[in-house]
């Protein structure tokens, strides 16, 4: 049709294998880098690290997971790379913008087709030639543009908090690890000297003298406390015995949800199990199997699965002592885990009896630890923040890129 592009016209499949031995180290991007559904890079690794053929990639191009492509997994490339072969290198082709074409590929609609189109039924890869086919209204240049953009600036303000809540959390653990770990306020004390970066009402907590105990020197008058004595850890249900009624359903909270604090609409569960089995925004969440992930949720009201634990802090704490401390204590968790592994591994509430923290007396925990509290509530604010705009970018993403609603270009699109 005259006014209507196909995919194949509009994109270019990159195929330039490199293997890893033959060319400098450079950062390496698996589909175990890219989070599931959030068009969001959550991390990678390096070339040094893989032996088999890889793709190469530049800046700007356009990284699709086409194995199982329902996890949506779209990304825009940061940096010059290379990338699992399960992974389309992809580029806009002459007289259509890059940014457009990301977006084209992000909208639910080419992720639905990807996915029908799949070969295999254990790990389905989307096939080239079946989305080339894939068609949407013609748009000119400037148009293209000034959707890239909208959708573009909702993606930098969602990109910007998520670098601010990051800085706020690991303050939060320098800070845990200064105060509870190292004691450097009492060291500091120790040595006659003013403790730095707290008031003074905060120094005149932390003792001047440190004493041995069995976990070794510990300050004066404080304790060793599990944590499983700090707060309740409450195990989620096995949803599927409460199956949906067609009523106020409400959204299941997996590992997987979590991680990418998005939740699948198409997974419901029945409203009325237990209030307490019921996950609202601010909630403490640890995943105790596969992944092992601690966070407050920053989503809307869902359901608790198995395998996640809902944190409720002990009057004395604070839900940010215990989100840094659980942090402190989950690369030992992840060991353990992986030990067990067989298909998913998995860390047992004995295992929250043995983790120790140091702490002063339940008088002064929430003195001392306040600051933490803060640091982990605006990460929190940031995050709901951000997830009200990736809803916002997800319902405007189909309208705009279909031509449904059309736009004028913004001063700045065409240059």
């Amino acid at each position: 049709m005259e006014d209507e592009l196909l995919f194949g016209d509009v994109a270019e499949l990159i195929r330039n294998t490199v293997h890893p031995r033959d060319i400098d180290e450079v950062p390496y991007i698996g589909l175990e880098h890219i989070e599931e559904g959030t068009l969001v890079l959550g991390g990678y690794g390096s070339s040094k690290e893989v032996d088999s053929t890889k793709l190469a990639f530049r800046e700007g191009d356009i990284l699709f997971g086409k194995l199982r492509p329902y996890f949506r997994k779209v990304i825009r490339a940061p940096f010059d790379g290379v990338c699992s072969t399960d992974i389309w290198v992809i580029r806009a082709k002459n007289g259509v913008d890059q940014d457009y074409l990301y977006y084209w590929m992000a909208a639910e609609d080419f992720i639905e087709l990807s996915t029908s189109g799949s070969e295999g039924t254990r790990m389905p890869r989307a096939k080239w030639e079946h989305v080339s086919r894939f068609g949407r209204s013609r748009l000119n240049i400037i148009e293209q543009r000034a959707i890239a953009h909208i959708l573009g600036s909702l993606d930098d303000k969602i990109e910007l908090n998520r670098q601010m809540a990051q800085t706020l959390e690991s303050i939060a653990r320098a800070i845990f690890k200064s105060w509870f770990v190292d004691f450097d306020p009492v060291k500091a004390k120790m040595e006659g000297k003013q403790p730095e970066g707290m008031t003074e009402e905060i120094a005149a907590l932390f003792p001047d003298r440190l004493v041995d105990s069995e976990l070794g020197m510990i300050p004066e008058g404080w304790s060793p406390i599990p944590l499983s004595k700090m707060a309740n850890f409450l195990n989620g249900l096995a949803l599927q015995k409460y199956p949906p009624i067609g009523k106020d359903d409400l959204p299941v909270l997996k590992i997987a949800q979590l991680r990418s604090g998005k939740l699948d609409y198409d997974k419901l569960a029945s409203n009325e199990i237990s209030d307490k089995y019921i996950v609202s925004e601010g909630d403490l969440i640890f995943s105790w199997s596969g992944s092992l992930i601690v966070d407050v949720w920053a989503g809307p009201k869902c359901a608790l699965n198995q395998h996640l634990f809902k944190v409720t802090p002990e009057k004395w704490a604070t839900k940010g002592l215990l989100w840094v401390a659980i942090h402190e204590h989950i690369d030992n968790f992840r060991a353990i885990a992986a030990a067990k592994a067989v298909t998913m591994g998995h860390i047992k509430r004995s295992h929250l009896n043995e983790a120790m923290v140091i702490l002063p007396s339940i008088e002064k925990v929430q003195n001392i630890s306040g600051v933490l509290d803060i640091l982990i509530q605006g990460s929190t604010t940031l995050k709901a923040e951000s997830n009200t705009l990736i809803n916002l970018r997800d319902t405007l993403l189909p309208q705009l890129i279909s031509g449904k609603i059309r736009v004028n270009q913004p001063e700045d699109a065409a240059a």
